[in-house]
């Protein structure tokens, strides 16, 4: 049996980077602070890839599944002899591979941003923010408990407010950092809930007891009713809404866009690997529960997937910012994993949803790692993030080019790079679950293949922008994580994630289904053949389109005018109805009530002041007082 003890390491080397530069690096190593936080990511890089190799291909299975490890652990607080907070590393398949994930997509960060962010102020500053934020991620993915996990789930959310907040000097910077961190709270109170109906029911907190098929605590409260729904079905609906607003499903989904006003090795970090891809990682770790305990909860994920996926694709096609079309691009892929999950049952054939989740998980992180590192490029190049003073950039940064196209050919769904294995498996889990979710996704790959090329066209081809400093490509520190995320992207498709990650442990087997591949194929080529003729040369046709479609393409390019409902709902319901009247009792009669205790006890203390004088007169005439007090009460008493 390997002793998996030293992967405490993996949580506590960013954490310790994160005192070290935060503390100490302006200080005394200001220009060594981005080696350090790289070196450091090296290392638990590099434990990562032993931890995978271990765990996947020298460990032990019972039964021919992989079983899950707890690496270390702590009770933290105990509450009664079952219900205990631990802080531990639970390594199971998903859990390693999103250490895998993680720490590659973070050292490639890391290694750009040694380019991107040199010279700029509070350089520091920032690979302090990025060891933590890798910290609190890699504490979500090992946690051994739900509480654990959301103890890092916050931790992500402060981490993520101190980088997109980053230049804190642009108001813009400020704002967008609020509305993520105040977004993302009103979705993780419905997960606190869900963790709090969860742990009443089943008296537990451990993962392993709680997602147990043969164990009991999956079964409690699954037949306690309320609204038709069961108790366990609404504790995942809750959980789910953490999700939700984590992973920017729709009605969540406001603040991802606004993201885009931290540095750009932020966004990749952000939109790749990390933060976005937790709220799946949460409905994967509780599958089992969804599956066999709130299969209704189940549904709500494929739907909400479903729809956030079709509604992120129809935004991105309006976009000018090529870093919001790929925020909405993330959200749409998200939306991918999400219905993966919802399609999924439990073992056998009907967890092809859950392996393609995963998978399409790991595929995204290289792609879209590389295409917003790609737009850093870019941008660095430019010095501008719209599309309109863009066009011709082949001819001055090859490497980007390259790197850039590979990343849209995988996002498209074209083979043989990675996107197409991930997203048919994905297509084929619908087909076989639900074909009118099949139907959407379908229609979804074929937009995402059009705004993807619409936005490479436009970018690299297109009219030859007139710039005033020719564009050249990006040092070597920048170019070379593109390159290796580039091959990541492009080879990371043939993983056998049938045999490694999988619902019950267990291999699935699985094919890629031609009747399903070959249209989803024709559908990506025709929304690439679209873009083509509509971007790759100047050309009238988008301009006139918009004309005839004008009214349809105001409201997806104001997004749907979502920023403007939440800001009524907020201040015209919950500021008005609610917060005020609760700040008027807080005033009235909360203040009011303490106030007027102080100022009793106040005015009393002042009156009998006197009497604590010092002056024996006044202590004579109080004894005296007294005594003909109690004389008189005497008396009266006795007769």
């Amino acid at each position: 049996m390997i002793n998996f003890n030293y992967t405490i390491w993996i949580l506590l080397l960013p954490f310790l980077m994160f005192i070290l530069l935060g503390l100490a690096g302006h200080k005394y190593f200001p220009k060594l602070s981005g080696i350090l936080g790289t070196c450091g990511l090296a290392i638990i890089t590099v434990l990562s890839y032993i931890t995978a190799y271990n765990y996947f291909f020298t460990g032990e299975k019972l039964d021919g599944a992989f079983q899950k490890i707890t690496a270390f652990n702590f009770i933290w607080l105990q509450f009664t002899d079952k219900l205990h907070i631990d802080i531990g590393g639970l390594l199971d398949p998903i859990s390693v591979m999103m250490l895998v994930v993680i720490t590659t997509v973070s050292f490639m960060v890391h290694i750009y941003s040694l380019g991107y962010m040199k010279g700029e102020k509070g350089y520091e500053r920032f690979f302090s923010f990025l060891s933590l934020f890798t910290f609190s991620m890699l504490g979500l993915v090992l946690a051994t408990n739900i509480f654990q996990m959301y103890i890092f789930w916050e931790l992500v959310g402060v981490s993520s407010f101190l980088l997109i907040g980053f230049y804190y000097q642009k108001p813009s910077a400020v704002r967008a950092s609020n509305k993520a961190f105040i977004v993302t709270r009103f979705a993780d109170l419905g997960f606190l809930i869900g963790i709090l109906i969860l742990s009443f029911n089943t008296k537990t907190f451990d993962f392993i007891s709680l997602t147990d098929p043969a164990g009991s605590a999956i079964t409690q409260g699954t037949g306690i009713g309320f609204l038709g729904l069961s108790v366990m079905t609404w504790s995942m609906i809750f959980v789910f809404m953490g999700g939700v607003g984590k992973s920017a499903m729709f009605p969540f989904h406001i603040w991802l866009p606004d993201a885009m006003e931290g540095p750009t090795p932020v966004s990749a970090l952000i939109h790749a690997a990390t933060m976005v891809v937790a709220g799946v990682y949460l409905v994967a770790r509780m599958f089992p529960i969804y599956a066999l305990s709130a299969p209704v909860a189940l549904n709500v994920v494929a739907y909400v997937g479903a729809f956030s996926s079709l509604f992120a694709a129809i935004i991105a096609c309006t976009q000018t910012d090529i870093k919001r079309v790929l925020a909405y691009s993330t959200m749409s892929q998200i939306g991918y994993m999400m219905l993966a999950l919802g399609v999924a049952g439990y073992g056998g054939q009907e967890g092809l949803g859950y392996m393609a989740s995963m998978f399409h998980l790991f595929t995204h992180a290289m792609f879209k790692a590389l295409l917003f590192l790609g737009a850093g490029a870019i941008i660095h190049a430019v010095h501008s993030n719209y599309m309109t003073d863009m066009g011709g950039l082949r001819k001055y940064l090859p490497i980007t080019h390259i790197t850039f196209l590979i990343a849209c050919l995988t996002i498209a769904g074209i083979p043989p790079f990675s996107g197409f294995f991930s997203k048919d498996e994905i297509l084929a889990a619908a087909f076989h679950s639900n074909k009118f979710l099949f139907a959407v996704e379908y229609a979804v790959a074929g937009i995402t293949a059009f705004y993807m090329f619409r936005l490479y066209f436009s970018i690299f081809w297109g009219k030859d922008t007139h710039y005033q400093h020719e564009p050249h490509e990006a040092p070597a520190t920048m170019t070379i994580p593109l390159i290796i995320l580039a091959i990541g992207a492009a080879v990371s498709g043939f993983i056998p994630f049938n045999k490694l990650v999988t619902s019950d442990g267990k291999i699935l087997e699985s094919e890629i289904e031609l009747m399903i591949a070959i249209p989803s194929v024709i559908i990506g080529l025709l929304g690439i053949g679209i873009a083509y003729i509509m971007y790759r040369k100047e050309s009238a046709i988008p301009d006139r389109l918009v004309s005839i479609f004008k009214f349809s393409y105001k409201w997806a390019y104001n997004k749907f005018y979502m920023d403007e409902l939440w800001l009524f709902v907020t201040k015209k319901i919950i500021f008005r109805y609610i917060s005020d009247p609760v700040a008027w009792f807080d005033r009235h009669v909360v203040d009011a009530t303490m106030n007027s205790i102080a100022n009793l006890t106040q005015n009393v203390s002042f009156r009998i002041r006197e009497y604590q004088s010092g002056q024996l007169q006044k202590y004579a005439f109080v004894f005296v007082t007294g005594a003909i007090m109690l004389a008189i009460l005497f008396i009266y008493l006795w007769k």
